[in-house]
C-alpha cells in the first residue's frame, strides 16, 4: 500500500527549532534538558506520519502506539525538570528570607551614614572648629582636639561598616538575583513545552476517536485487583492503585482525579508513607531491584530501554497502570511490553 511523501516541517516545527535556551554555567542542566525537549517536540509535530485515507483499527494503534512511546519519555523528563525547578525555587525563597534581615541592617546603616552628612552639611563640624579655635588655654586646644579627632574616627568606622554591610548584601543578592530570573526565564520555556505536549496529545487522541468514537474499548479489569490482599504499606499502595482504575490518564498529573504513569505509582507510595519522585527513572533509581520471580503486590515494573512508562504489579501476572493520554487507568499483563527491570520501594 503506497504511503504519502514526508511533509516538509510546518512553520510551527521551524519555529521551535530556532528557540534557544540561555546557557549558563549554574543552569547548564535545565538549559540541556529544555533544548533535548524542544529537538525531540520538533521530530514529533514535523515528522508524523500521515494517515491513511481509510486506516484500519491496527494501523491506528501501531501509529499511536508508535508516536506516542516518543512523547513519553518527554513527559517523564518534563515532569523531572519541574521537580528540580520547584526545588530551586524553594531554596530562592530561602536564601531571601536570610537576606531580609540584612538588607534591614543595611537600610538602618544607610540613614545612620544620612544623618552624618546632614549634620556636615549643616556645619555642626565647622561649629566644633570654631570653638576649638576660640579657646582660651593650650590645655582645652588639645582636649578639643582629642574630640574632634575621636569624631572623625567615629564617622569613617560608621560609613565604612555601611560599606562593607552593602557589598555584603550585594554579594548574598546576586546568586539569588540570578537564580530568580533563571527561573522566570526557564519556567516560561517549560510552559512552552507544555503547549507543544498537549498539542500532540490532542493529535493522538483526534486518531483513537477516529477509530473507537469517545467510548474507548476493552476491559479495564479483566481480573480481580489486586489478586490477593497483601498488608503492610504494599496492601496500602497497591490497593490504592487499583482503586485508581477507570480515571483518566493526564500527562503530569497526580491525583486525585487523573495521573500519569509515574503519578499514579507516587500517589500510590505516598498512600504507603513513602515518597517517590514524579519521574520513572527516578523511581527505578531509588527503589530496590528484584528479580521477576520474586515479584510481589505493590513492586513497579518499568518499561523501556529508556525507562519511560512505569506500572503496579498486583499479582497473579497483572500490572496496573496509565497507560497514555485519552485511556483510562487499567491492568495488563506485565509481559505486555518491553520490561526493563523492576523495583521495591520503601
Amino acid at each position: 500500500m503506497a504511503h504519502h511523501a514526508p511533509r516538509p516541517p510546518s512553520r510551527r516545527s521551524t519555529q521551535v527549532a530556532r528557540e534557544t535556551v540561555p546557557s549558563r554555567p549554574r543552569w547548564s542542566r535545565y538549559t540541556t534538558t529544555l533544548t533535548a525537549l524542544t529537538a525531540a517536540l520538533v521530530v514529533l509535530t514535523g515528522g508524523a506520519t500521515a494517515a491513511h485515507a481509510d486506516p484500519s483499527v491496527a494501523e491506528i494503534e501501531r501509529q499511536i502506539d508508535q508516536d506516542w512511546n516518543r512523547l513519553e519519555p518527554i513527559i517523564e523528563q518534563h515532569n523531572a525538570t519541574r521537580a528540580d525547578l520547584a526545588a530551586k525555587r524553594r531554596q530562592a525563597d530561602a536564601l531571601g528570607k536570610r537576606i531580609a534581615p540584612l538588607q534591614r541592617q543595611v537600610d538602618q546603616a544607610m540613614n545612620q551614614v544620612s544623618g552624618l552628612a546632614v549634620q556636615a552639611y549643616k556645619g555642626e563640624n565647622m561649629s566644633t572648629v570654631n570653638a576649638l579655635l576660640g579657646s582660651h588655654s593650650p590645655s582645652q586646644v588639645v582636649t578639643q582636639l582629642g574630640l574632634l579627632d575621636r569624631f572623625a574616627s567615629r564617622q569613617q568606622r560608621e560609613v565604612r561598616a555601611v560599606a562593607e554591610l552593602r557589598d555584603e548584601l550585594a554579594a548574598t543578592k546576586a546568586p539569588l538575583d540570578e537564580m530568580v530570573a533563571q527561573l522566570a526565564r526557564t519556567e516560561a520555556q517549560l510552559a512552552a513545552k507544555k503547549k507543544q505536549i498537549n498539542a500532540e496529545i490532542d493529535r493522538l487522541q483526534k486518531l483513537r476517536l477516529k477509530v473507537y468514537g469517545n467510548g474507548g474499548g476493552g476491559k479495564l479489569r479483566p481480573a480481580p485487583c489486586p489478586a490477593g490482599y497483601p498488608g503492610g504499606p504494599s496492601g496500602t499502595a497497591v490497593k490504592f492503585a487499583c482503586a485508581q482504575i477507570g480515571k483518566l490518564y493526564v500527562w503530569g498529573a497526580a491525583g486525585p482525579n487523573n495521573y500519569d504513569c509515574s503519578g499514579l505509582t507516587m500517589a500510590a507510595w505516598a498512600k504507603a508513607g513513602v515518597s517517590l519522585p514524579h519521574n520513572a527513572r527516578q523511581q527505578r533509581q531509588v527503589t530496590d531491584r528484584v528479580s521477576r520471580a520474586d515479584l510481589r503486590p505493590g513492586d513497579l515494573v518499568f518499561y523501556y530501554a529508556d525507562l519511560h512508562h512505569v506500572g503496579m504489579y498486583v499479582g497473579d501476572g497483572w500490572v496496573v497502570h496509565a497507560s497514555q493520554a485519552g485511556k483510562p487507568i487499567t491492568m495488563k499483563r506485565v509481559d505486555d511490553g518491553p520490561v526493563n527491570s523492576y523495583g521495591r520501594p520503601g
